[in-house]
């Protein structure tokens, strides 16, 4: 197994792509796909374009679907719902198919989707991540962060370290395929106790406050949480495994 972490969709290279991609954006898309799928959700399809949603979403029954829409933190007009895992309880999701577009976190799924493996990972599934990555050994392995708009965010790096460490210190340095899989493992050494402080701080942490989504930086700051693995059976279609 080689590990790859880029802190960025943008970054990855361009010209291939790995056996196993692993999606990361804890604030929120991928907390709110795992806890979604945990909750009984028939699966989560996702989208970088909204109008695309909408038109998609057409083709299912309206007690059989819901629009989940994100743009800077608020829900998209037309949507059901925005983009908060608190609001996927399985009163809300079971039996349900989710349309999901946000801001950064769909734009990864797009990049990565014809990887033959694709997992939606975050804080909350960490160690049900780690654990099926260690059975599966993928050759190649990619930790994609979805960051902001293209830039470097925290917690999506810091969630890569999480998932990162337990490999590396099963397989040994031979999996560490660039420096950002080093520098992930150490910013989370660095705040593993206190990954609710690291969101404060991070500037898609300072946005979420402002929207007083205080309750949703608590829920995607807890670790190991929820079994699930979300993988994709088709392109850009997530199920739990």
């Amino acid at each position: 197994m080689k590990l790859f972490v880029y802190h960025t969709p943008e970054e990855t290279p361009r010209d291939r792509v790995p056996d196993c991609a692993v999606v990361i954006d804890v604030l929120r898309a991928t907390t709110t796909i795992v806890t979604a799928l945990d909750a009984g959700a028939e699966a989560v399809q996702t989208f970088s374009d909204i109008n695309l949603l909408l038109t998609t979403s057409e083709q299912w029954e309206v007690d059989k679907r819901l629009r989940l829409g994100e743009r800077g933190g608020k829900q998209v007009p037309g949507c059901d719902l925005g983009n908060s895992p608190l609001d996927c309880t399985p009163e809300v999701v079971a039996g349900k198919r989710l349309f999901l577009s946000t801001t950064n976190g769909t734009r990864a799924f797009q990049r990565v989707e014809a990887a033959p493996t694709v997992v939606a990972a975050t804080l909350a599934n960490r160690q049900a991540v780690v654990n099926y990555l260690q059975a599966q050994t993928p050759e190649t392995l990619w930790l994609v962060g979805s960051g902001w708009e293209g830039t470097y965010s925290l917690e999506d790096t810091v969630c890569a370290g999480a998932i990162a460490l337990p490999l590396w210190e099963k397989f040994g340095d031979d999996i560490l395929g660039n420096d950002q899989t080093v520098a992930a493992i150490a910013l989370y050494q660095q705040w593993q106790n206190r990954l609710l402080d690291l969101f404060n701080l991070a500037s898609h942490g300072q946005r979420l406050l402002g929207l007083n989504n205080t309750a949703d930086l608590k829920c995607c700051a807890q670790i190991d949480t929820i079994d699930a693995v979300p993988l994709q059976i088709e392109k850009g279609v997530l199920s739990k495994h």
